[in-house]
């Protein structure tokens, strides 16, 4: 019995490691879309802000192009990844990982079993 106490005390003080933060850290915490944006500052006037379609989207124009080329051609491919890396631009200066949380990478980062 002793033994599974101290099995239970090992994994619960692990997990506690891994989810508190230093209290004085305020970072960006992941937000799955759903309700209100703990991220936002709650604040009880809003503005609305005009966006110009064009300035705010890069892809529009390559979208248009896209829709004009021969699907699966070498062209199409070749916008259809300007398009791709554009958005995975966009998604990298909005994801914020915690630095913990990603392990370092290791001399093989291939994958190879060798």
């Amino acid at each position: 019995m002793m033994r599974h106490g101290f099995i239970l005390l090992t994994f619960c003080a692990a997990i506690t490691g891994c989810t508190v933060a230093p209290a004085q850290e305020r970072r960006p915490i992941a937000w799955d879309g759903l309700g209100q944006d703990p991220n936002r500052p709650s604040v009880t006037k809003r503005r609305v802000v005009n966006q110009a379609p064009a300035a705010s989207d890069p892809n529009r124009e390559r979208e248009r192009v896209l829709a004009t080329l021969r699907p699966y051609s070498d062209a199409w491919w070749a916008v259809h990844d300007e398009i791709e890396a554009e958005n995975d631009r966009q998604l990298g200066t909005k994801l914020v990982i915690c630095p913990r949380c990603v392990p370092a990478p290791s001399e093989d980062v291939t994958g190879s079993v060798r």
